[in-house]
């Protein structure tokens, strides 16, 4: 009887946030652990199913790095890096759009279906869903020269979504499920990071949340403490402390991107933690680092 009362507790906890949020857009980005950990994939593909059940229009936004290096290597076909990023020739465009619209992406939609939902993969090329432009990557050069401008290939970044297209989409019982591949202004194709799309979907829909899940609690200070809560304008104090290195950088300058075009609030979350999309949208405590215009 003291298990059913919890359970029925938590129910009630949840019931305001469902009625607050009742036609919600929520762009997820979908990727990390959650992506390799059978029992996390199936409590993300429930919880995403929930969400549509209950009244809110997720859009999921998916990586998948770690299986790009896997068909990469089992391919041998090398890679070689520029300031930290992969160049992306033809043949590994070939292999980032197989995997990505390929088996990933199609691998989340049966994981949905197969728990209830109803999930469509797309590629970010489909009806022109995400349009890009090549990435401009530049290197400091030395002091009174112009930066230097470098190659990394067919890496792009977004310039427009199709957000007539995925309304339409999140306004059926479809949860649209997209891999972040653009088409560039002469048809080629780019590869996209994850969280920049997921960014830049979230603001081109208005959405009233961006959720990236991620492999850490969140956002740390430099005690390695959560921060619960902060502001778009804390972020270069933060990272002037040392709190904010690494990886956490752009993932805070998507989170940026996102509410300054229009997205109401995003979220850093621990995807390692089982069902932590349901713990951060329907609890009073929430889950992870909540950042705010």
């Amino acid at each position: 009887m003291s298990e059913a009362r919890d359970r029925a507790s938590v129910l009630i906890e949840a019931l305001p946030y469902i009625r607050k949020y009742q036609g919600a857009t929520i762009v997820i980005k979908y990727g990390g652990h959650a992506m390799v950990d059978g029992d996390l994939k199936k409590g993300f593909a429930e919880d995403v199913t929930l969400l549509k059940y209950v009244g809110f229009k997720p859009v999921v936004v998916h990586g998948g790095g770690p299986q790009i290096n896997d068909l990469l290597g089992r391919l041998d076909i090398k890679s070689h890096f520029v300031e930290g990023q992969r160049f992306t020739d033809q043949a590994t465009m070939d292999v980032v759009e197989m995997v990505l619209s390929g088996k990933v992406g199609q691998e989340i939609v049966s994981l949905i279906n197969s728990v209830g939902g109803r999930a469509v993969g797309l590629s970010g090329k489909d009806a022109q869903i995400i349009k890009a432009k090549r990435k401009k990557l530049t290197r400091q050069s030395r002091a009174g020269r112009s930066p230097e401008f470098l190659d990394i290939g067919l890496v792009g970044e977004p310039t427009h979504i199709n957000t007539e297209f995925l309304s339409y989409l999140s306004a059926s019982d479809v949860i649209p499920v997209i891999a972040p591949v653009g088409v560039g202004m002469h048809g080629e194709t780019f590869n996209i990071n994850a969280d920049s799309v997921a960014g830049a979907v979230a603001g081109a829909l208005r959405a009233e949340k961006l959720i990236l899940l991620t492999d850490v609690d969140g956002v740390l200070d430099k005690d390695k403490k959560l921060i619960p809560q902060m502001k778009i304008a804390d972020l270069e104090a933060l990272k002037r402390d040392g709190a904010v290195s690494g990886g956490m950088i752009p993932k805070l300058d998507c989170c940026r991107k996102a509410v300054l075009e229009g997205c109401a609030g995003a979220y850093i979350l621990d995807g390692r933690r089982r069902h932590a999309l349901l713990l951060e949208l329907f609890t009073d405590q929430g889950c992870g680092t909540e950042v705010l215009p």
